[in-house]
C-alpha cells in the first residue's frame, strides 16, 4: 500500500501509512460519518441537503487521500469495509473536537445578545412554546430565538440546535438530558361531529366512526390499531397527516376522532373529549450540550424552557393524568392558569361555496 508521508508535512497515521493532514478534508470526513449512519449515499445526501453525486465524489476523494476503500457498495445501500470501520471512532473524535471548539468560540461577554436555536416538536412548538416565547422575547429584545418546529429531532451534538425539546430521550452520554414534563394524549372530536354522529361509548364502537390519524417521527406507529386490536385501521381513517396543526384543524372541522394533548380543550378549540377508557402519554425531554451553560444567553433560555413546562405551574404536564374536563374546571377556578394561555387555536375560515 502506498505511503503518503512527505517531509515537512503534518501527518496522521493510519495502520502502516502516514497521511498528510493537508490531504484530508474535514468536510469529507463529515460526509463519511453521515454515510455510515445513514447506510446509504442517497439518505446521507437527503440529510445533508446535497446531491447524491456530491456525496459519491467526496467519499471517493477521501478514499483516494487515505488509500483505502471505505465502503462496500451494495444494492440496498452501503456498508463500511473493515478499514472504514477502523476510522469511524477517530472521525467521530475529530467531529466532537471541532464542534467543541465552535461552542467555546462564543464569548461569554456577548451575554444576552445573539441567536439561540431551539428545536421542538411541531405541536408543542406552535401551540405551547411560541405563545410563551413572544412575552419572553419582549423581555430580552437583543436575543434572537430561532424556533425550529418539526417532528424530526435535531442533532444537538452536531450543533443543528443549541437545545431540543422532544419526546424521545437522547442516549448520548455527552448531552445533558432533563425531563421537563409529560404530555398526556386523549381522544377528542368537534362538537359538530358529536352532534351529527354521536360519540362512541367504547372501543368496540370506534370502528363505526372516522379517525384522524397522525404519522410522524417520535410518535408511536400503529397505536390506534393496537388499541382497537386490529391489524390495521385502513377504512376507518378519514384523514391522515404528519402535522400536529393539521391534525387539530381536521378534528376541529369534524373530520373524525383524533388523539390530541389533554389540554386541547382549554386552548379554546371547539373540541370535546371522547371517553373511551384509555389515555396515552409521552415524556417531554429537554436536551443540550453541557457547554451551553457557559454562555449567558443559552443558560437563560434553558431555564426559561424549563419554566414553561413546570408541572407545578401547569397541571397538564404532571405525571398523573387529569381528565380534560377537570383541566377546564381548574382553569375556571384558578385565575393564574388563565394567564398561562392567551393563545387560541385558530378556527379555519369558511369559504363561500366550499
Amino acid at each position: 500500500m502506498q505511503k503518503f508521508a512527505q517531509r515537512g508535512d503534518a501527518n496522521i497515521e493510519h495502520g502502516t501509512n502516514v497521511v498528510p493532514l493537508h490531504q484530508i478534508s474535514w468536510d469529507d470526513l463529515r460526509i463519511f460519518l453521515s454515510c455510515v449512519e445513514a447506510g446509504s449515499f442517497r439518505r446521507a445526501a437527503d440529510h445533508l441537503k446535497v446531491s447524491s453525486s456530491t456525496i459519491v465524489r467526496r467519499v471517493q476523494r477521501l478514499e483516494r487521500a487515505l488509500g483505502l476503500l471505505l465502503f462496500h457498495r451494495l444494492p440496498e445501500g452501503v456498508s463500511p469495509t473493515e478499514e472504514g470501520h477502523a476510522i469511524v471512532a477517530s472521525a467521530k473524535q475529530m467531529e466532537r473536537a471541532i464542534y467543541d471548539m465552535c461552542r467555546k468560540s462564543v464569548a461569554p461577554s456577548e451575554s444576552t445578545r445573539g441567536v439561540v436555536k431551539i428545536s421542538v416538536t411541531e405541536g408543542l412548538g406552535s401551540y405551547w412554546v411560541l405563545p410563551r416565547l413572544i412575552e419572553f422575547q419582549r423581555g430580552h429584545p437583543y436575543l434572537t430565538i430561532d424556533l425550529r418546529c418539526a417532528m424530526e429531532s435535531a442533532d444537538v451534538l452536531r450543533m443543528e440546535a443549541d437545545m431540543a425539546v422532544q419526546f424521545e430521550r437522547p442516549r448520548s452520554p455527552d448531552l445533558k438530558v432533563v425531563k421537563v414534563g409529560r404530555m398526556h394524549i386523549y381522544s377528542f372530536v368537534s362538537q359538530s361531529y358529536a352532534d351529527r354522529y354521536g360519540l362512541p361509548k367504547s372501543l368496540d364502537d370506534l370502528p363505526r366512526h372516522r379517525i384522524v390519524d397522525q404519522v410522524a417521527p417520535q410518535l408511536e406507529d400503529g397505536a390506534w390499531a393496537r388499541k382497537l386490536g386490529l391489524e390495521n385501521i385502513e377504512g376507518i381513517v378519514g384523514v391522515r397527516t404528519n402535522a400536529s396543526s393539521a391534525l387539530l384543524y381536521a378534528v376541529e372541522k369534524g373530520a373524525g376522532i383524533g388523539a390530541l394533548p389533554s389540554y386541547a380543550s382549554v386552548l379554546n378549540a371547539p373540541v370535546v373529549p371522547v371517553d373511551l377508557g384509555l389515555n396515552h402519554y409521552m415524556d417531554i425531554w429537554l436536551t443540550y450540550h453541557p457547554d451551553a451553560r457557559k454562555t449567558t444567553r443559552a443558560s437563560l433560555v434553558i431555564d426559561w424552557v424549563k419554566s414553561i413546562f413546570d408541572p407545578s405551574r401547569f397541571p397538564w404536564f404532571r405525571d398523573e393524568f387529569i381528565h380534560p374536563n377537570e383541566l377546564a374546571q381548574m382553569m375556571k377556578d384558578d385565575a393564574s392558569l388563565n394567564d398561562a394561555f392567551g393563545y387560541s387555536a385558530v378556527t379555519p375560515f369558511k369559504v363561500s361555496g366550499l
